[in-house]
């Protein structure tokens, strides 16, 4: 008798002692602490409390890649999409009521955490995602069994593959529940867009009368205020908000009812339609099937659109991050303009230095959320014919983008933009010593004598305020208006 053994300490079953193996009333066969498990491959030993099967424990040993699991949020669409389908095909009478029943209890059972610990799956792996449906598949398969006083592993009472996944594909199940996932999962990516949004807005008003310089090619150019530049960093993420919500749209079209290529080989239609509806109530999304599932099986476009925009938005992150690290740079050698919160100590070498950790954080989110988005796309490109065989590794990072952009923005907005405070002193004294500010005597003086000017300054260190009164270029008074706060930073005619 031959026994293969497993790093897990499971163990390949012989058909010679699987044929040994005690069969309990129910019709599950154990053996101690384990119970056998047999698929298209052969017999495999299966902890017998675990809610997981064989096809779960064959995909755990073959895709140990990254150490981590399949994200929660994918879980979750998949249980809903299982939930629907039951109570469809009970509805149409396409599975017995009391087994559709117990597997949409199932669901519920899942969707409240109560059995996070059978989702045990590596999230990169081979086979479309062919794992991740059956390891939902058979962790509410066996879970039903229970609710109708059946024991783990008797796929006679409640099947993963007859019951549970009847009328799917992993290749409309998966996709399905990757929109409903990535739809709850961007809420709070947005939500912290929001926040951050507001804290950039809250503080264009606070700094709305600080003038200061700005600056192009990283050389002086003209005054502008200090809340012009806060706000135009929160319009930009404003803009990166409109544009994640736009292409989030999309999701709610599914394949849901294709099955493997799209064609719906093996449902009814009155099912496709029907599941479509018990989706939307169950997700709280209102999702509509695909006008041509064929279409929606095959590509995934309308994913790698969302990691662009995700991806856009991220580089905007990473300049005002940028921008924030320049402006605050010092306090003594560098602008000195802002003042960043100090939320820890900067150095284990140099004593009171402080440095601009969050900003340095969102950069490095970003730069992550830049890396995920060419995985997406790389294998977006690489689907083939009917089917994109690289859903695992495009939802791995597509799923991550979403978390780590909410949370990086939300930490900008709560552990640094709120409390930023501007350098008033500082950024006065750098208008005011400033032979940029000649610009804005253009109109008055002439270029040439502005730029004479200019040049004055620059080789006297004198104000160019001093050389204008100096020279009896312009009066006081004039001058007075041609160098405010409202003239300087604004179009002729608008008021402040």
């Amino acid at each position: 008798m031959s026994v293969a053994s497993h790093e897990d300490g499971t163990r390949a079953i012989s058909e010679d002692e699987g044929r040994d193996v005690a069969v309990s009333k129910q019709g599950a066969s154990t053996r101690g602490g384990m119970r056998i498990e047999a698929d298209s491959l052969g017999k495999r030993e299966v902890p017998v409390d675990a809610y997981y099967g064989i096809q779960t424990l064959r995909g755990q040993e073959n895709f140990r890649i990254t150490g981590l699991s399949v994200h929660p949020a994918l879980i979750r669409g998949l249980v809903m999409v299982k939930k629907a389908t039951a109570l469809a095909h009970a509805e149409l009478g396409q599975i017995p009521n009391h087994i559709g029943q117990a597997i949409a209890r199932a669901a519920d059972d899942a969707l409240a955490g109560k059995f996070d610990s059978g989702f045990i799956l590596d999230p990169i792996q081979g086979g479309a995602g062919t794992s991740i449906n059956m390891n939902v598949n058979e962790v509410l398969a066996n879970r039903a069994i229970e609710i109708l006083g059946g024991v783990k592993g008797d796929y006679s009472v409640v099947s993963p593959l007859n019951h549970v996944n009847m009328g799917q594909s992993t290749n409309d199940a998966v996709p399905t529940g990757a929109r409903v996932g990535l739809l709850t999962q961007l809420k709070g990516t947005l939500g912290g867009l929001d926040r951050l949004a507001d804290a950039l807005e809250a503080k264009s008003d606070e700094f709305k009368d600080v003038v200061k310089m700005g600056r192009t090619h990283l050389q002086d150019a003209v005054p502008i205020t200090a809340g012009q530049e806060f706000g135009a960093w929160a319009k930009v993420i404003r803009r990166d908000m409109k544009r994640i919500e736009a292409a989030s749209e999309d999701l709610h079209i599914i394949n849901l009812g294709g099955t493997a290529v799209g064609t719906g080989l093996n449902v009814d239609i009155r099912f496709i339609h029907l599941v479509c509806e018990k989706l939307s109530e169950i997700s709280g999304y209102p999702f509509q099937t695909a006008e041509d599932l064929v279409d929606c099986t095959q590509n995934v476009d309308v994913f790698a659109n969302l990691s662009s925009c995700m991806k856009v938005c991220a580089v905007n992150l990473c300049k005002i991050a940028n921008d924030m690290r320049l402006l605050a740079s010092g306090p003594i050698a560098g602008f000195h303009e802002l003042l960043l919160p100090p939320v820890q100590p900067g150095s284990s070498i140099m004593p009171a230095k402080v440095n601009p950790v969050i900003p340095e954080v969102v950069n490095q989110v970003a730069f992550q959320i830049l890396g995920n988005d060419l995985s997406v796309t790389m294998a977006a490109q690489a689907g083939q014919l009917e089917l994109n065989v690289f859903m695992p590794v495009l939802l791995f990072n597509l799923l991550q983008s979403a978390d780590i952009l909410g949370n990086a923005a939300r930490t900008f907005a709560d552990r640094c933009v709120v409390g930023i405070e501007v350098n008033r002193e500082r950024c006065l004294t750098m208008v005011e010593t400033n032979i940029g500010v000649v610009t804005a005597l253009v109109p008055y003086l002439t270029y040439q004598v502005a730029t004479d000017v200019a040049k004055e300054a620059q080789a006297t260190g004198k104000t160019v305020r001093s050389i204008i009164l100096e020279r009896g270029l312009l009066s006081e008074g004039q001058l007075d208006h041609v160098l405010s706060l409202n003239h300087l930073t604004r179009p002729s005619g608008i008021d402040g």
